[in-house]
């Protein structure tokens, strides 16, 4: 199975995080992340890396995640939309800049939400932007 997926991530305390070596250390704030990532090879054995605390750090989003944790990821399968998603949250809210988007022209891959419910009805609403169908992986 491949596709894209957005994980939503608690991240509990302000905190100040260094994010691999070029983004260095940069400051979070308390309250929710939308992280917007692809897997065209297998979907599902990425997103276990991301829910697994046993890994070499190696996207940015390894990083943060030593710090926060995931409470909630919506998929699609077979196409990669993840430019188009993070383009639509980029209209909702900021992103941090340079976060996980090395490989494409997006500002950002990371968007700041401060509460819950607001990131999971923003990502439904980045997929219906696009008539994209999405399920919730059982964590």
């Amino acid at each position: 199975m491949k596709g894209c997926y957005c994980l939503i991530i608690k991240l509990s305390n302000n905190s100040k995080i260094k994010i691999g070596k070029k983004l260095g250390k940069l400051d979070f704030t308390k309250g929710h992340y939308v992280y917007v990532g692809s897997a065209m090879n297998s979907l599902e054995s990425r997103i276990k890396r991301h829910l697994s605390d046993e890994k070499k750090l190696h996207w940015h989003i390894d990083y943060l995640l030593k710090k926060a944790e995931i409470t909630c990821i919506i998929y699609n399968e077979n196409k990669k939309v993840e430019c188009e998603l993070s383009q639509f949250l980029a209209t909702k809210t900021d992103g941090v800049k340079n976060f996980g988007c090395s490989d494409c022209d997006c500002e950002s891959h990371l968007y700041y939400f401060k509460n819950r419910n607001e990131a999971i009805e923003s990502v439904e609403n980045a997929y219906k932007s696009i008539a994209m169908d999405f399920e919730y992986f059982k964590i």
